[in-house]
């Protein structure tokens, strides 16, 4: 199989429609069929699901488009790291998730590349299981993740210990004194389920099964700008809200009577990664 019929598969995937597909690859209808008939030949498993008006990818289609994809982001990355090597001494692929790069990770970046102007850094900004698969494919080189993972061939350290703190407007003061967890359902809390593992789902827990949040999203740096304007409460990690809490702009509300777990994350590599001595220095610190 080349690559031209796999990114053809990655697109219908996606679009759903051999018509469509063809257009947006700028090719005709019979060559997207074409090129998925021999892929599904030479797999000697179906794919697609074809209906009237667009397809659906059967469970091994499923399976297949990950492996389609990773094999085409290792493709791109090959020609990256080849064509790079005339100007920059060595590339490096860094994965971390969002929350983690916003607090911590980008000051230490930009000090790594003040200093080292000959390395060339691949910053990807993505959510963890994708990450550490790519880091196991030698995609990435190194990920900071709130998850650790633990196994042959991995280092995984303790990046960074935060405590979460439940954050509000500055200008509230409903809860000046304090609130207590049976509190928590009286307030418009706002839910950010950023991928903590134990701590997201200890959060979950202080409210009862189908309780229903004025709002839900999956990024936690894009909440501090809502609880400003008073539109509710949230949990955050600390160091995302510190100097909204040293400008006055928010205010930590006291807990009375439980307090939830400290956010720990971490830096994982392969123990085989050829990274400069002293990156490991800056992005530590």
């Amino acid at each position: 199989m080349d690559t031209t019929t796999l990114r053809t598969f990655i697109a219908l995937a996606q679009i759903k429609n051999f018509t469509k597909t063809a257009q947006q690859l700028f090719v005709a209808q019979s060559t997207v069929t074409n090129r998925i008939r021999d892929l599904e030949t030479e797999l000697g498993k179906s794919l697609f699901v074809r209906n009237h008006k667009q397809v659906e990818l059967t469970p091994a289609g499923e399976k297949f488009l990950d492996y389609a994809q990773r094999f085409i982001a290792l493709e791109i990355t090959a020609f990256q790291d080849l064509q790079s090597s005339s100007t920059f001494a060595q590339k490096i692929h860094i994965g971390s998730t969002n929350t983690i790069y916003e607090c911590h990770l980008q000051k230490s970046i930009r000090a790594y590349m003040k200093r080292k102007p000959a390395v060339s850094l691949n910053i990807t900004i993505s959510h963890t299981p994708e990450m550490l698969r790519s880091l196991q494919d030698g995609l990435l080189d190194v990920v900071f993740t709130y998850s650790a993972l633990y196994r042959d061939g991995i280092i995984c350290k303790l990046y960074r210990t935060d405590t979460l703190d439940l954050v509000c407007s500055s200008a509230d003061t409903t809860y000046a004194r304090g609130i207590r967890k049976d509190d928590l359902q009286k307030i418009d809390y706002l839910f950010c389920n950023f991928a903590l593992q134990g701590v997201g789902l200890y959060i979950q827990d202080l409210f009862p099964r189908h309780h229903r949040f004025p709002m839900e999203i999956d990024n936690s740096t894009k909440l501090p700008q809502y609880l400003a304007e008073g539109l509710g409460y949230s949990f955050l990690p600390h160091s995302l809200v510190e100097d909204d809490l040293e400008q006055g702009i928010l205010r930590s509300v006291p807990l009375l009577d439980f307090a939830p777990p400290r956010v720990s994350s971490y830096y994982v590599t392969r123990s085989s990664a050829s990274l400069p001595n002293d990156l490991e220095k800056y992005l530590l610190k």
